[in-house]
């Protein structure tokens, strides 16, 4: 039988597809802002990379002191520094790259 989709039932195939590249993370939708999460565990962060606090706030460009108050919770990321720690647990050689 010959597939008589109209080119409605085209574009609407086509929508559902972008909202679940959407969902999945494949692509955000234009028009659509970022979301930086609200809590990031910093320690974790760091261990995955299997770096010393030192070595991490050398690396990433972050104050020594600042990364410990992070981690001990004495101190929350704002907005901007947690994207910024949402990169370098996703992509920390790219990172490294745009730093050097």
């Amino acid at each position: 039988m010959p597939n008589k989709t109209t080119p409605a039932g085209r574009e609407l195939v086509d929508a559902l597809n972008e909202v679940l590249d959407d969902v999945s993370g494949r692509r955000t939708l234009p028009g659509r802002s970022l979301r930086v999460p609200d809590d990031i565990d910093v320690r974790a962060i760091r261990k995955k990379t299997g770096m010393s606090q030192k070595a991490f706030s050398d690396q990433f460009g972050i104050d020594y002191r600042l990364l410990q108050d992070w981690e001990q919770k004495h101190r929350r990321p704002a907005g901007h520094a947690r994207a910024y720690l949402l990169v370098i647990d996703r992509e920390p050689k790219a990172v490294e790259r745009a730093l050097a």
